[in-house]
């Protein structure tokens, strides 16, 4: 039976023999008082045997030994503690486990009585995070602390799912390795990484956190090389400011530009968070539209600044920002931190509760497109939107009510201030046939004030000068039908849809457009009151929409589809430019087509037919093929509208994108994608491009297995602008488990 007490009660009776055989018999002693040293002192222990050697003082336990003495555990098949020296030695299938839970294993230990400093053979010290450090020899200091020799630490799993062991895919080597219990940290004399046992890195000086708790120091760095740059080589600092507060510093050195720096500063507190990025270096710059690098290069401060944040005030009310400035049109291209052609600043303060809507924000841009005046791009400030939903009113339907108003200003160009209120109705009935009828009445009452409108260069956008009034009323009548039944082996719903909607003549020409420019109609807004996205344009006279819906759903298969068409009594070519299908009466067909099967096939398509000759005016494709790691994908578009090339905003285009990624085995992938403009003089007859004009690709291969993560990737790109040069772009990305500051 296995033996469990305190070693230090054992020890009096031993220590005091002839005490204890005198009291024999006679009255019993008095309890001595357990003093709080004498309770520190002591070790808990069990094993299957305990035997003492009185001469020289010698406990000696066997058979699964457990020692705990103040959360310090050892656990072995034999201890051996001589009281004379506080040595405790331990042998067989040792484990040693500290109060934070870091467990080391061992040939043999050798530790004082505290069971927290001593020496270890062949040491496995596995840590909290469950990564591990390996050495020949350790020590263990009072506070816990371990110096090692020899050691390798790795965050990989030793082992495979079966249990057996193979080799971590990258582990540190150093002839000197430091731990630190309190600051979970590990420190390294003479370290180097081993990648699938190869040493590609030396970190002199290496040190990192061994815990999820953030901690400063420096993250991974990263390579990278551009014909335009040339090689770039990334350091990251992290600081641990506060437990609610972080920032990083990046370094960036280039073999062919001036140093780059960067800062991202981040704050989390009970009312919400917000973050700071800024980039910053003295370099030399190509205006855009520049003929070469010299003389036409300038030299000078260049940067890129941005900022997001959202605040919860209480739980209605919320205020978010977020603002992006850049020195320059092609610095965030140049060192390949953005791709945008327009950056936004935004402001607001917005108020929900469960039936209404307030917002009041402000809006700015910037424009990184070549060509376009940063004078003519507007500046929306302020922009309040209101709304009210009340519960069932007039004759059981559901109310709306809506106040807006806008003021876009510009440096250079037309300005416009708009308000407007409006109304909304919705009653929805279910028929005994099983018909679903919604009946709509809406109207809305519109102010406008505008100058400068000559300066607006497209006539229809432009409306006129001064104050305008008008009043919008909309009745409609929507009907679906929908039939349902048993068909494949699934269930289908076949549902024919008519809507009939008349809104008395508008004079929309006499205002200003500045938010209905993007008009096409699609599938998403072939049932909508007004066609136009935005508020300045909204369609008039009496039209008639008819579509038809259809769906299948079967196991592990869906197919969902739509396609209808509208009729007006009147063209509508005063306000809707030609060839954006809802010009004359008769409006193109629309239709999308959807496809799941499993999660093996994704499909959508989506189109619009000429009227007159069937042609395909749009033609949008997007699909995906095969599993999570191995896949293709290709997305398709054609708009060949035939819009003419004053209306801004409406141009044609042709562009194929494909990509797609192979997993060759559990960890080895290769990837690739590409950017193809078709677009000729058929689609846009102000392009010069050839009907081929590739934008981007690039190629790569990837490891992944949890513990280390790398890749390599080509990247080519072909747009030149400013010094945002076509060329080749190598990535080299690294990313260890554990092993960041």
């Amino acid at each position: 039976m296995k033996s469990s007490i305190a070693l230090i009660t054992l020890a009096i009776p031993l220590a005091y023999p002839q005490v204890a055989i005198a009291q024999t018999g006679e009255s019993e002693p008095k309890p001595v008082a357990e003093t709080p040293s004498q309770k520190s002192d002591e070790i808990e222990f069990s094993a299957d045997s305990v035997d003492y050697d009185f001469e020289n003082d010698i406990v000696t336990a066997t058979g699964d030994v457990i020692l705990d003495r103040e959360g310090y555990k050892l656990r072995s098949d034999e201890v051996i503690w001589n009281r004379k020296t506080g040595i405790v030695e331990a042998r067989g299938n040792i484990r040693s486990t500290s109060p934070d839970g870091d467990t080391a294993y061992g040939d043999s230990i050798v530790l004082t009585d505290t069971l927290r400093d001593g020496i270890v053979d062949n040491l496995l010290l596995v840590l909290e995070d469950g990564s591990r450090l390996a050495a020949r020899k350790g020590e263990r200091f009072s506070d816990g602390s371990l110096a090692l020799d020899n050691a390798a630490y790795t965050a990989c799993a030793v082992t495979t799912e079966d249990g057996c062991p193979k080799n971590p895919s990258w582990e540190i080597k150093a002839v000197k390795v430091r731990y630190d219990p309190i600051k979970k940290r590990v420190s390294y004399d003479g370290a180097r990484i081993e990648i699938f046992g190869l040493p590609v890195i030396p970190l002199p000086g290496l040190s990192h956190p061994v815990s999820d708790e953030n901690r400063s120091g420096i993250l991974v760095p990263n390579l990278r090389f551009d014909s335009t740059n040339g090689v770039a080589v990334s350091v990251p600092y992290y600081f641990n400011l506060a437990p609610n507060q972080d920032a990083t510093v990046t370094t960036q050195v280039f073999t062919e530009v001036a140093p780059l720096i960067s800062g991202t500063f981040r704050n989390l507190d009970d009312k919400g968070a917000f973050q700071m990025t800024g980039y910053a270096t003295y370099s030399s710059r190509i205006p855009t539209g520049a003929g070469g690098p010299l003389p036409d290069s300038e030299k000078g401060f260049r940067g890129y600044f941005e900022t997001s944040g959202r605040f919860i005030l209480d739980e209605n009310w919320t205020i978010s920002q977020s603002a992006r400035i850049a020195s320059d049109r092609t610095f965030l291209r140049r060192y390949d931190i953005s791709d945008d052609d327009s950056l936004r600043s935004t402001i607001n303060v917005e108020r929900i509760d469960d039936s209404s809507y307030f917002s009041l924000a402000g809006w700015a841009f910037q424009t990184l497109r070549a060509g376009d005046p940063q004078n003519r791009v507007p500046i929306a400030l302020p922009v309040i939107d209101y709304r009210k939903r009340f519960g069932e009113t007039l004759l059981g339907g559901q109310t709306q009510i809506q106040l807006n108003s806008l003021a876009i200003g510009r440096t250079e160009g037309q300005d416009t201030q708009r308000a407007f209120a409006s109304a909304r109705w919705d009653l929805r009935k279910l028929t005994t046939m099983g018909q679903e009828i919604t009946l709509t009445g809406f109207a809305r009452g519109d102010v406008y004030n505008s100058e400068d409108n000559a300066l607006n260069e497209t006539a229809i956008y432009r409306g006129e000068s001064g104050w305008q009034t008008r009043g919008i009323v909309t009745a409609a009548v929507d009907v679906k039908w929908p039939f349902v039944g048993q068909v494949f082996g699934g269930t289908q719903t076949l549902t024919p849809r008519f809507q009939v909607v008349a809104t008395p003549a508008i004079s929309n020409l006499d205002l200003p457009n500045e938010d209905s420019r993007s008009v096409d109609l699609e599938d998403t807004n072939l049932f909508a009151l007004n066609r136009f996205p935005g508020y300045d344009r909204y369609e008039d006279n009496v039209r008639a929409t008819y579509g038809l819906e259809w769906s299948l759903s079967r196991p592990n298969l869906s197919i969902n589809a739509v396609v209808g068409q509208s009729y007006r009594l009147a063209n509508n070519s005063n306000i809707v430019p030609e060839g954006t299908g809802l010009s004359e009466r008769f409006s193109d067909i629309v239709g999308r087509t959807e496809v799941r099967f499993k999660d093996i096939v994704k499909f959508t398509h989506r189109y619009r037919l000429d009227k007159d000759s069937a042609a395909i005016r749009r033609n949008e494709i997007d699909a995906t093929v095969g599993s999570k790691n191995t896949y293709a994908q290709i997305g398709y578009l054609r708009l060949n509208r035939n819009i003419g090339a004053g209306v801004e905003d409406l141009s044609d285009r042709e562009e194929v994108r494909i990509g797609g990624r192979y997993q060759i085995d559990n960890y080895w992938s290769v990837f690739g994608s590409a950017i193809i403009d078709l677009t000729d003089a058929r689609e846009d007859p102000t392009s010069s491009a050839d009907g081929f004009e590739p934008v981007r690709h690039r190629i790569g291969v990837a490891y992944d297995d949890g513990c280390l993560s790398l890749g390599v990737t080509w990247r080519y790109d072909y747009d030149d602008t400013g010094d945002d040069q076509r060329g080749s772009t190598f990535l080299f990305r690294l990313a260890l488990r554990n092993l960041g500051v």
